[in-house]
């Protein structure tokens, strides 16, 4: 069942909200089926993973973008080449949330047990690859090499974002620039690879795909953020996942950044021993006390502003309006 969450908006698009609907159920057919197994132990933890799909915002944002770069306001530009290409994005995504458990060594994911807690980091790793290889494997079905490289170059770029963000671990001299650095690389780098060639494979201009390209990773940046002010502030039961990691494991996250920016000498020596106790409870309190998670809050925001500024080139109609409120959910999210 698709999670409807994400088109929440669209109601005033009828036409639209049912082609992205019925989209998104063929990409969870493909993704099924290019999953299915012949060994029940693997079909136990495809099974086990489908649980990991949330709003399924880069399927949606690959084929409403293809509809908005051609100004259509109904589902006619939606291939089948877009539909496999959402499920291979939506696959590499899964893979790197697998991944991410196992790093984190976080045990809730989407409110049930993540595999690493289920069967171990050694199964968790190799799911992880498994979705990763099946990925290009439904990818190579398109039939054009260009697709291939571009998920080869994002995947790339996913990796090198996680090893940036490994090697500044502990390490609170992270600055914004690094940060915004790792953020790009390791998520906004695939939602805007789904954005433009979203706009691709529906044969829109070079400018269309780059502008398109341009809000996803805007957008990308922004939802990030927003998960890094989660992680936090937010609510495991409301959120789906385990918080507090970003502290546990030693992550330095733009609410940190700007705390220890702009704090005196004694403040930051103050905060750095907060940090090193993994205290939870006293770092919120200085955070909030400083207005830190608010302008971290505000960058996000700036950076939905410029997003849906970059669609100005895009032809106007519903599914260009739709991109825009979406930009705003990733800020405006709980969960």
């Amino acid at each position: 069942m698709v999670p409807p969450s994400i088109l929440s908006p669209v109601t005033r698009h009828a036409p639209l909200a049912a082609a992205i609907l019925g989209g998104l159920r063929d990409v969870e057919e493909i993704f099924a089926k290019q999953l299915r197994s012949d060994l029940p132990a693997v079909n136990e933890l495809a099974q086990h993973v489908e649980r990991y799909r949330g709003k399924m915002l880069r399927p949606t944002l690959l084929m409403l973008s293809g509809i908005a770069s051609v100004g259509a306001g109904d589902g006619a530009p939606i291939k089948k080449a877009h539909r496999i290409c959402a499920a291979v994005g939506e696959m590499i995504h899964m893979a790197t949330l697998v991944h991410d458990d196992v790093l984190d060594e976080a045990e809730t994911r989407r409110r049930g047990r993540t595999v690493n807690s289920l069967r171990g980091n050694e199964t968790a790793v190799m799911l992880g690859d498994w979705l990763i290889s099946n990925s290009f494997h439904l990818c190579s079905l398109v039939g054009d090499t260009a697709v291939n490289v571009l998920f080869g170059e994002t995947t790339n770029t996913l990796c090198e974002g996680e090893l940036l963000q490994l090697s500044r671990r502990e390490d609170p001299t992270l600055d914004e620039v690094t940060y915004m650095e790792i953020v790009r690389r390791k998520t906004a780098a695939l939602v805007a690879t789904c954005c433009s060639l979203g706009a691709r494979l529906s044969g829109a201009s070079d400018e269309v795909q780059t502008a398109l390209g341009l809000y996803g990773e805007r957008t990308g940046c922004a939802f990030q953020i927003q998960d890094d002010v989660l992680d936090l502030v937010g609510e495991e039961a409301v959120v789906g996942k385990t918080l507090g990691r970003d502290l546990e494991k030693g992550k330095t996250t733009l609410p940190v950044i700007l705390l220890l920016r702009g704090a005196s000498p004694w403040e930051r020596s103050e905060v750095l021993q907060i940090i090193h106790r993994r205290d939870g409870a006293a770092l919120l309190e200085r955070l909030r006390r400083s207005g830190c998670l608010d302008e971290a809050k505000a960058t996000a925001q700036s950076l939905v502003e410029s997003a849906k500024s970059a669609l100005d080139v895009v032809p106007e109609g519903p599914a260009r309006e739709l991109l825009r409120e979406l930009a705003d959910e990733a800020v405006r999210r709980q969960a």
